[in-house]
């Protein structure tokens, strides 16, 4: 059974289809990435599975579960494109903070803040730190329930290259303790990181598969030109 699982996914907002009825599956100790240009729907689509976002119609399982379900709260984590952090208090703070809404364990707020390798900056107020280390704390705080389900909204945008390639290191990490991961992201290069892709395109899924497999289906070299021969077929 997937890890997440949605069937005709049909959502419509302000009068216009962004999804207009997408099915998919991402399963467990993999990490999927969720790819395609800016206004595709891979935020709707990430809002709907972790149940905050208003359906027309379809079903959105995670888990097994109703995407959204009160059994889902310790079990998935979110993490947004916008840090989702407190920047008037310390990364400890934020850490502490939300574990104690968790109710989880302290010793995890030091344990997320290893694997986010922020050990350095535990004291530092949060709006002093850069773009990517506030990013690190928003996933150290995705991170605190331990996840079987991590959502990451474009975790990586605006990051230099040597914090791109720590975060899929971790990402990866991950998912070889069993977490599924979902992972959405507008750039092309970042799709070779993955090992399976969702490719996006006006609210539809253009394709599905391995980054190698796809390269061999459109006979081309690097995911940008497969992108666009998958749409040349489409059209």
């Amino acid at each position: 059974m997937a890890a997440i699982e949605i069937c005709d996914l049909r959502v419509v907002r302000g009068g216009k289809v962004v999804l207009p009825g997408l099915s998919a599956g991402v399963v467990a100790g993999r990490v999927t990435g969720l790819l395609g240009p800016s206004g595709s729907g891979k935020t709707t689509v990430m809002r709907a599975i972790v149940g905050v976002q208003i359906m027309e119609s379809g079903d959105v399982r995670v888990l097994g579960e109703p995407a959204g379900s009160p059994p889902l709260r310790r079990r998935v984590a979110y993490m947004t494109q916008t840090p989702s952090v407190y920047a008037d208090l310390t990364v400890s703070e934020n850490l502490r903070y939300f574990a104690q809404i968790l109710d989880v364990d302290r010793s995890r707020v030091g344990e997320t803040i290893a694997t986010v390798e922020l050990e350095r900056e535990v004291g530092a107020v949060v709006n002093r730190l850069s773009g990517g280390e506030r990013a690190r704390v928003s996933l150290a705080v995705a991170l605190l329930g331990e996840p079987e389900v991590l959502v990451l909204d474009e975790p990586t945008v605006g990051l230099d290259p040597v914090l791109r390639r720590d975060l899929w290191n971790t990402f990866h990490g991950l998912a070889e303790q069993g977490a599924a991961l979902l992972v959405s992201s507008h750039v092309m290069d970042e799709a070779e990181r993955c090992n399976e892709l969702l490719l996006l395109r006006d609210g539809e899924i253009l394709a599905t598969g391995a980054p190698a497999d796809l390269r061999e289906r459109t006979g081309t070299q690097d995911l940008d030109s497969a992108f666009l021969r998958l749409v040349e077929e489409q059209e």
